[in-house]
C-alpha cells in the first residue's frame, strides 16, 4: 500500500518544514519531515497539512550558523550539534552541484559509523528522504536530503568497545539473546554508553544480496518483537525497527559495496536499542484479525503520535499479520498527539 503523491502536498509540507530546525529543546528530534513523507507514501497526502498544524507547537526555528563546513574542515565539525545549520548548508551546496546519489555515496561511509547519534533519528529521516526522491526529484525533496544528511553529520556518534557475544542463526533469536545494558538509565546517549555486550549476528556475511536479505529479516524480526516487547518503552523501542528499515530503504541508492557494512551497523543499532529498553518479559501478541493495512493507517493517523505513524509505516513494509499487530500495539501504548 504505497502511493505516489501527485498533489504536491508533501512538497509544500517539506518547504514549510525547511524553515525549522532538526531538533527542539536542544535534544529532541523534529519528526515532522519523516511523518509527512510517511503519510504521503501511504496515500494520506490530504492529511499532511492538518497533521502538521497539530505538530507545529513542537517545532523550533532554523538554528543559527557558526562557520561554513568545507572540504578542508569537515572532520572537525563532524559530531558537533552546534554546527547543524552549517552542515545543512554544506550539503545544500553539494546537492546543487552534483547528483544526489553521488553525494550520498560519498558521505554514507563517512556517516555510517555514527548512525547512533540523535537516537538514530538522522538516518531514519534520511531513509524517508531517499524514498521521496525515488518517487520524484525536485527542489523540496533535495533540500530534505540536505537537511537529513546535515542532521546526521551534526549528531554523528560512533559506538566502540562492544564485546561480541555468541550469536544466533536468526535475527529474531539474536534479538532475544541481547542482554540488558547494565545500569542503563536516563536519556539515549547515557544508556548507549552502558551497552557493552551484544550478540553477533550476520557477521559472516560478505555478499551484498545476502546482506539485503538479512537486513530485511532484521526489520521483520524487530517489528514483530514490538508486538510482544513494546511495553518496555513504547517510544524508544520503535527505533529497533525503524532505524534498520531506513538503512534498508536506502540500499538501492548506494553502491553495492556498502550494503554489507550497512547491515552490520544496522544490526548493532537495533540490538543496542533492544539492550537499552527491552522489558524482562514478553506479552503474547494479539492478532488484528480482519483488520486491513488501510485500517491500521487510519488508526495511526487518528492517534497522531509521530512514532506510531512511523512504526506503522515500517509495519506496512513488512506487511504480515504480526507486523500489523505491532502497529496497533503502538497505538494502544502511546500517548496520542494533542489536538
Amino acid at each position: 500500500m504505497t502511493a505516489n503523491d501527485t498533489t504536491g502536498r508533501l512538497d509544500e509540507a517539506l518547504a514549510r518544514l525547511h524553515t525549522t530546525g532538526p531538533e527542539r529543546l536542544g535534544r529532541l528530534t523534529n519528526h515532522a519531515p519523516m511523518v509527512v513523507e510517511a503519510l504521503a507514501a501511504r496515500g494520506r497526502a490530504g492529511a499532511v497539512h492538518r497533521w502538521l498544524d497539530l505538530y507545529r507547537p513542537k517545532l523550533e526555528d532554523f538554528p543559527r550558523r557558526v562557520a561554513p563546513v568545507t572540504d578542508g574542515n569537515w572532520r572537525e565539525a563532524l559530531g558537533d550539534p552546534r554546527r547543524a545549520a552549517d552542515w545543512i548548508d554544506h550539503f545544500s551546496r553539494a546537492l546543487a552541484e552534483r547528483p544526489w546519489r553521488a553525494v550520498l555515496a560519498e558521505w554514507w561511509p563517512r556517516l555510517l559509523p555514527g548512525l547512533y547519534g540523535g537516537s538514530t533519528h538522522p538516518v531514519i529521516r534520511l531513509g524517508h528522504a531517499v524514498r521521496a526522491l525515488g518517487q520524484e526529484e525536485n527542489e523540496p525533496r533535495l533540500t530534505e536530503l540536505a537537511h537529513a544528511l546535515g542532521y546526521w553529520a551534526a549528531r554523528h556518534h560512533p559506538v566502540e568497545g562492544i564485546v561480541t557475544l555468541p550469536g544466533a542463526d536468526s535475527a529474531a533469536a539474536a534479538l532475544d539473546a541481547v542482554p540488558p545494558a547494565e545500569g542503563a538509565e536516563g536519556g539515549f546517549p547515557t544508556r548507549l554508553a552502558a551497552v557493552r555486550r551484544l550478540p553477533g549476528w550476520a557477521g559472516d556475511v560478505s555478499d551484498p544480496d545476502t546482506a539485503r536479505a538479512r537486513l530485511t529479516e532484521l526489520v521483520r524480526a524487530a517489528t514483530h518483537r514490538y508486538a510482544t516487547h513494546g511495553h518496555g518503552e513504547e517510544t524508544m523501542l520503535v527505533h529497533a525497527a525503524t532505524a534498520p528499515n531506513a538503512v534498508l530503504r536506502t540500499l538501492d541508492a548506494l553502491p553495492r559495496a556498502m550494503w554489507v557494512p550497512s547491515l552490520r551497523v544496522a544490526w548493532t543499532a537495533s540490538a543496542a536499542v533492544t539492550a537499552m529498553y527491552a522489558p524482562a518479559e514478553a506479552v503474547p501478541w494479539r492478532s488484528p484479525g480482519s483488520v486491513t493495512a488501510e485500517d491500521v493507517v487510519e488508526r495511526a493517523l487518528a492517534h497522531g503520535d509521530e512514532h506510531v505513524i512511523k512504526l506503522t509505516d515500517t509495519a506496512l513494509d513488512v506487511g504480515d499479520e504480526q507486523a500489523l499487530a505491532a502497529a496497533l500495539r503502538a497505538v494502544e501504548l502511546s500517548e496520542p498527539l494533542a489536538r
